[in-house]
């Protein structure tokens, strides 16, 4: 038997009751953490319930909305991108009365049935048995639909753009049908697509829209397929009959301003100023009103060794203004934007206009200043035309991004200099001649004057503030007077001519009365590609009485200018359009404007114009002609001054006291 001491036997039992004291301490904690860790599961597992519990709220909620957005179509397709199945439509009466009801059909859903680049495909049930309509859905309730057509970026002779701004409805086609379903639909996926079908009046019917394909024709109509009946209104089949609906652009106005109109609007418009009261006071403003009473005040002249009286409204004035131009105008030209849209002219082709004045306004010594403090006018350098060749995406027929960035730039300037705001931009101007000017300065430009080449009262052109532009075709950027002049009038023998594309509505007319009618109406259609036929086109303008000068899509035409350049009488047949320099040139002095209702009786106006006024008017062209030419370097009464002083002597008349 082994013995231990007393001494021994005490470290053994503290010992001992240390450890077990130890284990106490790890049992109590290990049975806390489990005890932790079950409450924590259990409250994982009730946030897991309450958060599938939300998911299917929200999933309910989803389902109840789709099915006020969609009452007649089945809201679960909406959750099954990926499902390959026809579009099944269900539409029924809203009411007993109700003759229309309206679907909204998502096609996110992407198969080879049905693949619109994530639109929407709106259809509208019509009971009738008449036709079959597709047009395009207004993306903007405010603003009207905008079709545009595709540029051409180098054309030859007749460059009229071809770029239209509509305000109406883009291509409709029509099929005239009497089914209740559609077994093939062809579309163009590029807008969403206002369809109203055909159904046979009952309470309910089912509309398969099993066979959808994103294909288009060559023009990027849309393209409707072959209909069949369903099963409840027996068999039958129609071929297509597509009718395009007519844009803006090739329907006549719907009012129309005759030349005497615009003179009265002219001096209404000066009496009556709608331009903003500047928020506080400037001494450039009383610099203007002073140059004003001057004008107003000036003796009359009836003779002059630069100018040719006939050919203005009143030489007087408009010596005195340019005079005043000369001394007092100064201008600040914006340094803000990025090239090629700003600071980058194009000094050749249709919308050269545009591009001179930018070179040679930026170059000038004489008018720019570098304080803005000193400037009567803003001049803000940006290309129409190179906003929309950088900017416009190409078949999108959509240009809000253009405007959407001019916008920009003008917040910018204003945010940046305390100018813009003083006068609402009453006292900056922009020189544009492309087409979409009007449109891409819209609102956010509107109280600027606006020097443009599309100069339709109809757009919103204001005469006597905004500048009519003119459009001039320069072939040589090195030499923009090339081929300038004419033959003598005894060695025209031509009494009228025309030779172009056949853009917008108003040429198809003319041909349809003139062409190969008369061998005195030299009325041709596109003259063929190259350069000899530019040069019998040349040769054309240059030993013909008149030239004849129709719109294309848009009101303004660059064969206005080119008459004058070559000395041809020019025949401006164009409804609406504001000849350019308006507000200082008298054109009944050298060109013949004709109303477009007017085509048929074309040659018995011309022939009965009496010789010596046609003559006289000959003259005139030829005295006018200095003002409507570009200079490598300015020159005095050129286009460039005139566009200027037609900028100056707007705002003298339209500038407000403080």
């Amino acid at each position: 038997m082994l013995l231990i001491s007393n001494v021994e036997f005490e470290p053994l039992l503290l010992q001992r009751g240390l450890a077990l004291v130890d284990e106490d301490i790890n049992f109590g904690c290990v049975s806390f953490v489990m005890d932790n860790s079950i409450k924590i599961q259990t409250l994982l597992q009730i946030e897991k319930r309450k958060w599938l519990l939300l998911v299917g709220l929200v999933a309910l909620t989803h389902l109840f909305c789709q099915s006020l957005m969609l009452p007649y179509g089945n809201a679960l397709l909406s959750l099954l991108p990926n499902e390959k199945h026809g579009v099944l439509v269900k539409a029924t009466e809203l009411s007993k009365d109700s003759s229309l009801n309206t679907l909204l059909v998502d096609n996110t859903r992407r198969d080879d049935a049905l693949d619109l680049d994530n639109e929407s495909l709106l259809v509208r049930r019509v009971e009738s048995t008449k036709s079959y309509k597709v047009g395009r859905n207004a993306e903007d309730n405010k603003e009207s639909i905008e079709m545009d057509k595709e540029e051409k970026m180098n054309s030859d002779l007749d460059d009229d753009f071809n770029f239209v701004e509509d305000e109406t409805l883009g291509n409709v086609n029509v099929v005239h049908i009497e089914s209740a379903s559609l077994s093939h639909l062809v579309v163009s996926p590029d807008k969403p697509l206002l369809i109203d079908y055909v159904v046979q009046k009952k309470s309910e019917s089912e509309i398969s829209l099993n066979q959808i394909k994103k294909i288009s024709d060559s023009e990027g109509h849309l393209l409707l397929g072959n209909y069949s009946a369903d099963s409840n209104s027996g068999s039958s089949s129609v071929p297509n009959k597509s009718v395009k609906k007519k844009m803006r652009c090739e329907m006549p106005p719907k009012t129309v301003t005759p030349i005497n109109e615009m003179q009265q609007l002219l001096v209404r418009n000066r009496a009556r100023s709608r331009a903003m009261r500047p928020r506080w006071s400037s001494e450039r403003d009383q610099e203007i009103l002073s140059a004003k009473l001057e004008i107003e005040s000036t003796p009359i002249l009836k003779n002059d060794r630069e100018l040719y009286a006939p050919l203005f409204r009143n030489v007087s004035m408009f010596k005195r203004s340019y005079e005043l131009m000369e001394r007092v105008l100064k201008i600040y030209v914006y340094k803000e934007g990025e090239r090629p849209i700003f600071h980058h002219p194009i000094l050749k082709g249709l919308y050269a206009s545009e591009g001179w004045f930018m070179k040679l306004m930026e170059g000038n010594k004489r008018f720019v200043v570098k304080d803005p403090r000193k400037a009567h006018l803003f001049y803000m350098p940006f290309s129409s035309r190179m906003l929309e060749y950088t900017l416009y995406v190409r078949n999108s027929h959509n240009r809000t991004n253009l405007r959407q960035y001019l916008k920009d730039y003008s917040e910018k300037i204003a945010a940046k200099y305390r100018f813009w705001n003083r006068t609402g931009g009453a006292d900056h101007f922009l020189v544009a001649c492309h087409d979409w000017a009007p449109y891409e300065t819209r609102h956010h430009m509107e109280h600027c004057i606006k020097a443009l080449c599309n100069a339709d009262v109809t757009t919103g052109f204001k005469i006597g503030r905004d500048v009519s532009l003119p459009e001039t075709y320069v072939r040589s950027a090195r030499n923009p007077l090339r081929d300038l002049g004419g033959k003598p009038p005894s060695q025209r023998h031509i009494l009228a001519f025309y030779a172009g594309n056949m853009h917008g509505y108003l040429r198809p007319i003319l041909l349809k009365y003139w062409r190969d009618k008369d061998p005195d109406m030299k009325i041709l259609g596109p003259m063929p590609p190259g350069v000899a036929s530019k040069m019998n086109y040349i040769h054309q303008m240059k030993t013909s009485k008149y030239c004849i000068c129709p719109k294309g899509y848009e009101v303004n035409s660059p064969r206005i200018v080119e008459a004058i350049f070559y000395e041809c009488v020019p025949v401006i047949i164009s409804d609406n359009f504001v000849p350019p320099f308006f507000e200082v040139l008298n054109w009944d002095a050298f060109s013949v404007i004709i109303a477009e209702k007017d085509i048929p009786n074309l040659k018995s106006i011309l022939v009965s114009v009496p010789e010596k006024k046609y003559l006289d008017m000959q003259l005139n062209v030829r005295k006018v002609q200095q003002h409507f030419l570009w200079h490598v370097k300015p020159v005095k009464y050129d286009l460039f001054h005139m566009t200027l002083h037609s900028i100056w002597y707007n705002r003298v008349f339209q500038i407000k006291p403080r």
